[in-house]
């Protein structure tokens, strides 16, 4: 790290930790983007919070927060237990958020404002934080209530969420009306051309995934997700959740969010908390948004948060998007370059 950005990641404690960064008009074209369940990995961020002090205060805020130690759940694990969606939520937010910390500090005081934000499920989360809708504090808070009411709307081990690869839209949801025989089976997200993922009870979701090889489907990959979200059998969760959304202090969006339930690009605190509980029950259009933000002239979109799976969906639904991404130190660098971003006090 370069000692012009040593000392501004020092100065940086000093602020308001909540507050998101000022952007300047720098940086045109640029969307963010925010990883969701399924991203997280033991050791995630420990390279960034190792690096940067501003890194470590968001993960020892959390820690405050939540009443454990964050950094090792992250960085040690075990899996068993970061895989949990109560334990996922808020570690994977902490880590996302830890490396948009960086990522801020790095261009300021140059700026980057970015065209629209978004965020797959839990990223939406992040996004907000991004967006300044709001604080770190009261997001770490909400989401860990939000995995716990997602994990008590179902019986443990009892759902089962998979990929699907090389199957037609079309294709996907007819095996999830044949197998809906079985028990409540339905596409969870929409995640890019030939890429859909499907969650349910596990009885249906295996008659599906059965019925899906049978028409041709390429490849049924189980994901490490605890809970069967974005499906009808979340709706309890959501009517839950609603109670604490309600009771958290939002603001209007400083940069669009493009949303899951929707695909739309939202700016008002009033559209992103119905937003935030219809999402549960609802697939995820992370295609549709996409294509949406390309359509609000982002140009270039940046990952930001543990691994690259969004950067592979972004270069299946828009080849000619450039795509980056910030998780450790070394993709900051080549983030920061590409960019072009003068670093400085």
């Amino acid at each position: 790290m370069s000692l012009a950005l040593r000392a501004w990641s020092q100065k940086l404690l000093t602020m308001e930790n909540d507050s998101p960064i000022s952007y300047s008009a720098v940086g045109s074209g640029i969307g963010l983007v925010f990883p969701g369940q399924g991203s997280q990995s033991v050791g995630m961020g420990r390279e960034l919070y190792d690096a940067h002090p501003v890194a470590r205060k968001a993960y020892e805020d959390a820690g405050q927060i939540l009443g454990y130690d964050v950094a090792a759940l992250c960085f040690k694990g075990p899996p068993e237990r970061l895989n949990l969606t109560e334990h996922t939520q808020p570690a994977l937010l902490t880590a996302s958020v830890a490396a948009l910390r960086v990522l801020e500090l790095a261009v300021h005081p140059a700026g980057l404002r970015p065209v629209a934000v978004a965020g797959h499920s839990l990223g939406e989360y992040t996004a907000l934080v991004a967006a300044g809708g709001l604080t770190f504090g009261a997001a770490v808070s909400l989401v860990q209530k939000r995995g716990r009411y997602m994990a008590e709307a179902v019986p443990a081990e009892s759902g089962l969420v998979a990929a699907m690869l090389g199957l037609s839209s079309e294709a996907v949801q007819e095996v999830c009306r044949e197998a809906s025989r079985v028990g409540v089976v339905a596409p969870a997200n929409w995640n890019c051309p030939g890429q859909v993922v499907i969650a349910g009870e596990k009885p249906a979701v295996e008659k599906a995934i059965e019925l899906a090889k049978a028409k041709g489907c390429r490849k049924a990959i189980p994901l490490p997700v605890s809970v069967p979200v974005h499906t009808p059998l979340m709706q309890a969760a959501a009517d839950r959740l609603a109670v604490d959304v309600a009771a958290t202090n939002w603001s209007d969006l400083t940069v669009p969010l493009v949303n899951n339930a929707d695909a739309k690009p939202l700016r008002h605190a009033v559209e992103v908390t119905a937003s935030l509980i219809r999402q549960l029950p609802s697939p995820v259009r992370w295609e549709e948004s996409v294509r949406v933000m390309r359509g609000l002239g982002v140009r270039t979109f940046v990952e930001v948060g543990p691994g690259s799976v969004l950067t592979g969906l972004v270069k299946r639904i828009v080849p000619e998007a450039e795509t980056l991404n910030v998780h450790d130190p070394k993709s900051l660098e080549a983030t920061l370059k590409t960019l072009s971003v003068t670093r400085g006090a």
